[in-house]
């Protein structure tokens, strides 16, 4: 589990792998020939620092103020991929497959689990591929990022906190922590 040392230097330290689901493996058997989004695209040549991830469908009837979805060949303490709002121009359909750059990490806990959201921008939008860190973008575009997902999970009964957003290298740190972690899951999984 990862362990949030809030004293200190305020970041993140990650330990102990975790358990995946069995049923996430099927794209690796020999049964199967279709693609799964989570094991069979790449993540890219450029991660972490330049990834590619899929966009998701949100469970409940608000709207995500950005393009939402998650990083192939990640895992999380959450047993979930890591996920990912990626800032663009335009909204992309439910599965499409793109370039972001990691621009910060939102440190949320969900239902007392960790779930922290890597905050991205479109490697190839003209008009945020310039954004470097979360620190660049306008402070109202943070508080309405913040307040999503502080409020999205009230429809389910749910209850989240969303702590201070954290810099670019906070978000990469993750972002290959979660690749080991799959890496190390997937070898021990062949294994077996």
């Amino acid at each position: 589990m990862a362990n949030n040392d809030r004293e200190g230097s305020g970041k993140f330290a990650y330990s102990s792998p975790v358990v995946l689901n069995e049923r996430i493996l099927s794209s690796m058997s020999r049964r199967s020939f279709a693609a799964h989004p989570w094991h069979d695209l790449e993540i890219g040549p450029g991660a972490p620092a330049v990834f590619n991830c899929i966009d998701r469908v949100l469970y409940s009837s608000v709207v995500y103020p950005h393009n939402y979805g998650f990083i192939p060949r990640t895992i999380c303490e959450d047993s979930d991929p890591m996920d990912v709002l990626v800032l663009m121009q335009e909204p992309v359909l439910p599965g499409c497959y793109l370039r972001a750059r990691a621009i910060g990490l939102m440190p949320m806990i969900d239902q007392g689990e960790k779930d922290d959201k890597i905050i991205a921008v479109c490697a190839d939008d003209p008009e945020y591929r310039h954004y470097k860190d979360i620190k660049e973008l306008p402070p109202h575009r943070l508080a309405e990022i913040r307040r999503f997902f502080e409020d999205y999970k009230k429809n389910e009964n749910k209850e989240v906190a969303v702590n201070e957003f954290l810099p670019a290298e906070e978000a990469i740190k993750a972002i290959k922590y979660s690749m080991d972690l799959y890496a190390s899951y997937i070898v021990e999984s062949l294994r077996q």
